[in-house]
Parts: C-alpha cells; structure tokens; sequence
C-alpha cells in the first residue's frame, strides 16, 4: 500500500471523519470492478457521475451505486432543473481535473458543486468512493459522508 495522502484524505481527517483506504488496480475503472477486487456488493460501491444542468456550465455531482443506472428526468426533478445530461468523459475530465474512475465528491470539496446521492444509499451503513485517483477509493460511514459533503439524498435511479 501506498503512503500518499489524498486531498480526499487530508479533507476527512481535518472533518474528524474515520475512513479506510482500500487500494486496487488502477486499470479496474468501474465500480463494479472495485466490488468485486473489495469482496462487498456493488451496491455499497458508489460511483461520481458529472451532470450538466441544461443551460448552465457550472456541473452537478451525482452518486450513485455501481449496481444502478442514473435516470436523468430523475436527477433533473431532484436537482430542481428543468432539464440534464451526463457529462461526456472528456468534459467530466477537464471541469474535474480528475481521470474517470477517479472522479470524486471528497477531491473536488474546493469547487463548491452541489452534491446528489441516490435515495438508497440510506440503507446502508458504510460505503466506498473515490478518492480522486484511480485505484484507491475510500470505505466511509454513510453518514458522515453525507454531512461533510452536504450531499442531498434524491431519487436518481
């Protein structure tokens, strides 16, 4: 394992909030891929999606498990948008700065972008993310992810 510190990392710590590195392949680039090297179910696996608001260049960050597929009409009724799209790889790139597979809520705190996840989310009790780069994600309590992020639980699937 690696000692580098993340951003995401640094950003938790300084919130007072546990979290364990769990580090895979960088070429696994789904989540779920990093389900399966992890051993837990896809659903506890949560993947940042970029959502661009019709009519607006500032983006919105989705989350949702690997095991679900976003509906856009969905997110664009929770996110209070008339209409959204998901962000094409080389745009969700260059607004995060981030690889895909690497793009994460936790990374991108600075940006002040508001942050979506999926109303099932609230089932669980821990889940794991991205920590901004490839092949480490972070296995984080629900909860406090929730209240470090201030991400809004809305029905996106």
């Amino acid at each position: 394992m690696s000692n580098k510190k993340l951003n995401s990392m640094r950003f938790l710590e300084r919130e007072g909030v546990a979290y364990e590195v769990i580090e895979f392949d960088d070429s696994i680039h789904s989540a779920e891929g990093v389900a399966e090297f992890a051993g837990v179910p896809s659903s506890m696996v949560y993947k940042t999606l970029v959502v661009m608001p019709e009519g607006s260049n500032r983006p919105v960050l989705v989350l949702t498990s690997g095991d679900r597929t976003l509906d856009l009409k969905k997110v664009a009724q929770g996110t209070g948008h008339k209409k959204v799209r998901m962000a094409a790889h080389q745009e969700a790139e260059k607004l995060t700065g981030l690889k895909v597979g690497g793009i994460s809520a936790l990374a991108l705190t600075a940006k002040n972008w508001p942050v979506y996840i999926d109303q099932p989310v609230t089932e669980l009790e821990y889940m794991l993310v991205s920590a901004g780069q490839r092949g480490v994600n972070l296995k984080i309590s629900v909860q406090d992810f929730i209240r470090v992020i201030k991400a809004q639980v809305i029905s996106a699937t």
